[in-house]
């Protein structure tokens, strides 16, 4: 860029910008993960910051047709790369710029303050539940005073926003209570203002103010909140989605954890981040709403070794002795489950604490299983061990998160791949019904065989009709709307010549189809089956 103030924001101006941005958080990434405390104190602020926006640099095309078209692909790079809170606000702080200026080649100073003003409202609006005295308090600042400044001087609107912005993270502290007691602003305001400073620098062709450091007293770092605690786990994945699922995630991922925020690109990918205690839960979520791709989760809190723990491991807790065999010829421990015989938490509990493991990853059969698992997970995180429950509602999707388990992974791989396995696996069922019945396929009577998929009741048929015509019968329904692979898990009521009728019938209907087939001993059901 030449020196001398530019009046306008020009393509060229956004490629500058995208540049000079970079290197500003560059230089204060090691500082802003100092000053990271809010909404946990996890020392990430500066590198996620560096990393979205180097993803939206990336991206600036070497020609565009306009300024709209510029942000427009800086924004898409952003929030394709966006990490953190702070880096899902980034990008749709630049999404918003984006969408307010589409269609124009560039921006004089009026349109620059419609834009930030855009901005100011994207970025809030991806925000769950905006806090004061963050990032999001600091744009707002910006995004008034642009409005105020009237002028067609683009350099002299992002000017005022700038300052305006300076002036909003000091108070910061007065705003958000663990921020004065660190010391510190906030740190997504703090790298947000270096973004700003940069665009006001070449604009004006001239070096960004110092702005200092920004320390209001020294002071240690707060220990591990409340929060951490309980929400123990950052889960971020991309999302295809229609924009009529966005409402329900919102919900769902509110109910079970906190800082949820959700990135939009324009284009109908989204960026989701969540803290969260239930990875598995934050996935299903994603799941309901579309494909959840990319996923990453990381730990809020990095604790000490607790004496005596050390490594991962795996806990699978099943019904039915061949069940439980088979768990351990893959490799995890097993908790096996007498059906018919009732199990509590402190049984769940006592093999967690058996393994003496740092990190315990819970495999629970069943909904009654998942719900005493996390019982029990709650006594043992007390006492400092890290323990993670993979919501199962059927033996199926335990042996699919086995699959996927790698003993040479790095545990939080392991987590995610084992979770994405479960909850990505169908399910169904073949049952006797034990009493009679109303459903919403019709009237059952005690006898009758029952198809599941997914807890619903998709088939019934007469007592007398041949268990293996209802078995593929089912496995058809299931595969209705596609699946890659079978697991066909064989209870100890499934009569003789089950495994050849299904085999036979899935090389004929179904030849492309991977099928597995193992007997599991429970008695439950007639055989469980699992499609991905």
């Amino acid at each position: 860029m030449s020196t001398g103030e530019q009046r306008a924001v020009t393509t060229a101006v956004v490629a500058a910008w995208a540049d000079a941005g970079f290197r500003a958080l560059q230089r204060l990434c090691a500082e802003l993960d100092a000053m990271n405390v809010f909404p946990v104190a996890d020392s990430d602020t500066g590198s996620n910051m560096l990393h979205t926006f180097t993803a939206a640099r990336d991206a600036v095309p070497d020609e565009a047709a306009g300024v709209g078209e510029a942000l427009t692909a800086m924004a898409r790079g952003a929030v394709g790369a966006a990490r953190g809170n702070s880096g899902v606000i980034l990008s749709q702080f630049l999404r918003g710029l984006a969408e307010a200026c589409s269609e124009h080649a560039e921006l004089d100073g009026r349109l620059l303050a419609k834009a930030f003003d855009h901005a100011d409202r994207t970025a809030t609006a991806a925000v769950v539940r905006p806090v004061e005295g963050t990032m999001l308090s600091v744009l707002r600042a910006a995004a008034r005073a642009a409005t105020r400044t009237e002028s067609d001087s683009a350099a002299q609107v992002a000017g005022s926003a700038a300052d305006a912005a300076a002036e909003a993270l000091t108070r910061t502290p007065e705003q958000l209570a663990v921020l004065a007691e660190a010391g510190v602003v906030d740190a997504g305001g703090r790298g947000l203002l270096a973004v700003l400073d940069e665009l006001v620098a070449v604009l004006r062709g001239t070096p960004s103010p110092p702005r200092g450091t920004f320390r209001t007293a020294p002071s240690g770092r707060p220990s591990t909140t409340p929060v951490q605690e309980e929400q123990p786990w950052e889960v971020m994945y991309l999302l295809d989605a229609t924009e009529d699922a966005l409402a329900t995630l919102k919900e769902d991922l509110s109910a079970i954890g906190e800082s949820v925020t959700i990135a939009d690109d324009g284009a109908g990918t989204l960026a989701v981040h969540v803290h969260c205690a239930d990875i598995g839960a934050a996935l299903e979520a994603g799941l309901r709403a579309g494909r959840p791709h990319q996923v990453r989760v990381e730990p809020l809190t990095r604790p000490m070794s607790v004496r005596g723990r050390s490594g991962s491991a795996v806990l699978a807790v099943v019904a039915g002795a061949e069940l439980a065999e088979i768990c351990r010829h893959e490799g995890v421990t097993v908790l096996g489950v007498r059906e018919g015989r009732p199990v509590d938490a402190s049984a769940i509990e006592r093999a967690i604490a058996d393994l003496a493991a740092e990190h315990v990853t819970v495999l629970p059969g069943t909904k009654e299983l998942t719900e005493l698992a996390e019982q029990a997970a709650e006594r043992v995180r007390g006492g400092g061990a890290e323990v993670v429950v993979i919501p199962c509602a059927s033996p199926v999707q335990v042996l699919s998160a086995i699959a996927v388990y790698d003993a040479g992974r790095r545990t939080g791989d392991n987590v995610v791949a084992m979770a994405e396995a479960a909850a990505a696996t169908r399910r169904g069922e073949l049952k006797r019904a034990e009493q009679d019945a109303i459903t919403w396929v019709g009237r059952v009577s005690a006898g009758d065989i029952v198809g599941f998929a997914d807890d619903e009741v998709v088939l019934i048929a007469p007592a007398d009709r041949p268990l293996t015509d209802a078995a593929t019968e089912l496995l058809d329904l299931l595969l209705a709307s596609g699946g890659e692979l079978v697991t066909v898990l064989l209870g100890a009521s499934a009569p003789a010549g089950m495994t050849e009728a299904v085999t036979d019938h899935m090389a004929r209907a179904h030849p492309e189809v991977e099928l597995t087939i193992y007997s599991g001993g429970h008695t439950e059901s007639v055989l469980s089956l699992g499609v991905e």
